[in-house]
């Protein structure tokens, strides 16, 4: 992570913008020269964060694990990129247990105009050598890659009416968020920091053997430039451990067992949308899903030292809760489930108690009272401030929209004493500062699709496998 000096107003409430001064060669030297002083996650995590090849060496000697290798046949792995569940463990009550580790590699293909056949199978081919090197699962790697509306400009033919994919744009009164046009991200996942290292090392041509296996001469960079690489952290006892690293967060303040640095468990089962509920149906894209990433910067220092642990519990989950002490510490004791049925509604008890909770009104956008949106988002600390990178699968963007329309609470504001931001769920503590819309393909057009994908497309696409 970059060594950052800041500056700020005296009065600096968590999102003033400030300068700062960030040396990044210098903190990953001052990182591998103290490794074997710093507590092993905290260096993992860091690692991470910093990347490259001599993070990747200090994290082999720092953490022990033996990951299996991938098949040597890749046939029977799934068509739904996003499939990831049936490979994750569950926690006691049946809740998937994300994985630990996460980075999203932001790409710019090299050239104008539509994707070249050889390039296809460069990326198809880098792609299935980190698959060979390390087991589809949580303690191995769990990747997707996705593709831009920008990418799919490039194409004579518009994308299939049975995909949504507008352009990004903001999606409340209050926020002015910078609009993300890469052409593509790849989302690497692991429990391990040495697995999504090694990973983006070979994707970029930097590993010759990963795990024992010998890589292809084909990478990544082969058809794409890097421009941005975002990492992140989630699990039980990770966002305390970071908590001094970011800028703003009280560090004796946040929960030691927590997964989020807000202090609360989410990705509860019933909480979520199915795999299923989230892939795409016909088309050419069928078993595809629509992503949307969003990073979000958290004022800690208000969630903390402003507000109690009943106002916390209030604002996240809703008043009803708080009130009953329905929620244990980080909220294991609610199964899989965060009861926002006990809630009543988000109009009333705003009106009748003055505030209403985040998980209250995101419960109001379901269909067939199912979840519209699966979440996979991560804390971060990879700027020198406490954010989130959230990451959500749906099956069309609307979906999503949706679903933060539902958390705008613009109606709730409208109709009771709450404000638009004050009281009104976690909106006073988060500040959206990018957001960009992707397509997930299914597995077989991964590698550069088309936008109106054909046979002898996704043949060109597979001759190397």
């Amino acid at each position: 992570m970059p060594e950052c000096v800041g500056y700020a107003s005296p009065f600096h409430t968590g999102f003033e913008k400030r300068t700062r001064t960030c040396f990044p060669s210098e903190a990953k030297s001052s990182l591998m020269a103290d490794r074997k002083k710093i507590p092993r996650r905290a260096f993992l995590k860091s690692a991470v964060a910093i990347g490259g090849t001599a993070a990747l060496s200090a994290c082999l000697e720092r953490e022990q694990a033996d990951v299996p290798t991938g098949p040597d046949d890749l046939s029977s792995y799934p068509e739904r990129q996003h499939a990831w569940n049936e490979s994750l463990p569950t926690d006691d009550h049946g809740n998937v247990v994300a994985p630990r580790h996460r980075v999203l590699l932001y790409l710019n293909y090299a050239q104008s105009g539509p994707p070249t056949d050889a390039d296809r199978r460069s990326v198809e081919t880098a792609l299935r050598g980190v698959e060979h090197a390390y087991e589809r699962s949580g303690d191995g790697l769990l990747l997707t890659m996705s593709y831009s509306p920008s990418y799919f400009e490039r194409f004579d033919k518009a994308l299939p009416e049975s995909v949504s994919l507008p352009a990004p744009k903001a999606l409340s009164s209050f926020e002015d968020p910078h609009l993300d046009t890469p052409d593509a991200v790849v989302h690497l996942a692991s429990n391990h920091a040495q697995v999504v290292l090694g990973a983006q090392e070979a994707l970029k041509g930097n590993k010759s053997a990963l795990n024992g296996v010998e890589q292809p001469d084909a990478a990544l960079t082969d058809a794409f430039e890097v421009v941005d690489r975002r990492t992140g952290f989630i699990g039980d006892g990770l966002p305390a451990e970071k908590a001094d690293e970011a800028d703003g967060v009280p560090a004796d303040k946040v929960p030691e067992d927590a997964p989020l640095f807000m202090g609360f468990k989410s990705g509860f089962k019933k909480n979520q949308a199915s795999e299923d509920s989230v892939t795409i149906q016909s088309g050419p894209f069928a078993e595809g899903t629509t992503q949307h990433i969003s990073k979000l910067d958290l004022n800690l220092n208000q969630w903390y030292n402003q507000d109690d642990r009943w106002q916390r519990e209030a604002k996240m989950f809703c008043p009803h809760h708080a009130e009953n002490d329905v929620v244990e510490g980080a909220g294991d004791n609610l199964g899989t489930s965060s009861n926002v049925d006990q809630c009543g509604n988000p109009v009333e008890t705003a009106r009748e108690t003055g505030v209403v909770g985040h998980s209250q009104k995101t419960a109001e956008a379901r269909k067939d009272d199912q979840p519209l949106i699966l979440r996979r988002d991560f804390d971060s600390t990879g700027d020198g401030e406490a954010s989130v990178h959230f990451l959500a699968l749906q099956r069309s963007i609307s979906d999503f929209v949706g679903t933060r329309e539902a958390m705008n609470g613009t109606d709730i504001a409208e109709n009771s004493a709450v404000g638009q931001r004050n009281n009104n769920g976690i909106l006073q503590y988060i500040r959206t500062e990018r957001r960009g819309n992707y397509l997930v393909p299914p597995r077989s057009l991964r590698a550069l699709p088309p936008a109106s994908p054909t046979t002898e497309t996704e043949e060109v696409t597979h001759a190397s496998s």
